[in-house]
């Protein structure tokens, strides 16, 4: 709905009309139309009359109507994810499963015990010194070696302390001794595992092995 309206004022100084002039500029900023009339009267001196009349444009009262806001886009389907589906079983796993081998215990190997062949009791001593033995090895004072007088080369015997069970196998490389009641003349290093080389001689008991 349009209105209208006048208005006059009357100014009596310069700055008047200034501050009515920057007020119909407001007004038309505002979207009011002003007329501006300024009109000097012949009977008043120095005095400016202004006569303003807005008018209101009936569009500019009605509120602008909103813009259309954009159309919301539907939101993408979901996809249903495929069935899973299993896959045919093999046939072996139809059949009956195999048991596992169990693995079977470690036998151990055990060495068989050395037959006696011959058992008895003598005296023994030892030795020491020598360059060559009778079957012409070099005489080594620490290995566990022995001289008979007739076992044949390379023959184990087993010698035993009976006074304290100590034992050790020698191996006949050697001839010997030659001193009446001893059988066994044994190296410095067999001796000393069954007694003290500080007894010098004692008696053993020995058993041939085959």
């Amino acid at each position: 709905m349009a209105g209208k309206h006048s208005r006059t004022r009357i100014f009596s100084s310069p700055a008047g009309i200034v501050a009515t002039a920057a007020l119909g500029v407001a007004l038309a900023v505002g979207g009011t139309v002003g007329a501006v009339q300024l009109t000097s009267g012949s009977d008043q001196s120095g005095q400016t009359a202004l006569d303003l009349t807005p008018t209101t444009a009936a569009s500019s009262l009605t509120p602008s109507s909103p813009s259309v806001s954009p159309s919301v886009s539907a939101s993408p389907s979901v996809t249903a994810s495929p069935s899973a589906t299993r896959s045919q079983q093999a046939a072996s796993r139809s059949k009956d499963r195999t048991a596992s081998p169990k693995p079977k215990p470690t036998v151990k190997k055990t060495t068989a015990a050395a037959k006696v062949l011959e058992s008895g009791s003598c005296g023994a001593s030892f030795y020491s010194d020598g360059q060559l033995t009778a079957n012409g090895e070099s005489f080594n004072p620490g290995a566990l070696t022995a001289a008979h007088k007739t076992l044949p080369f390379n023959t184990k015997v087993r010698v035993t302390n009976p006074a304290n069970g100590k034992s050790v196998t020698v191996r006949i490389n050697d001839r010997g001794p030659f001193i009446d009641g001893r059988c066994l003349d044994l190296s410095r290093a067999a001796f000393a595992t069954i007694a003290s080389v500080d007894v010098g001689a004692l008696t053993v008991r020995y058993e041939i092995l085959g």
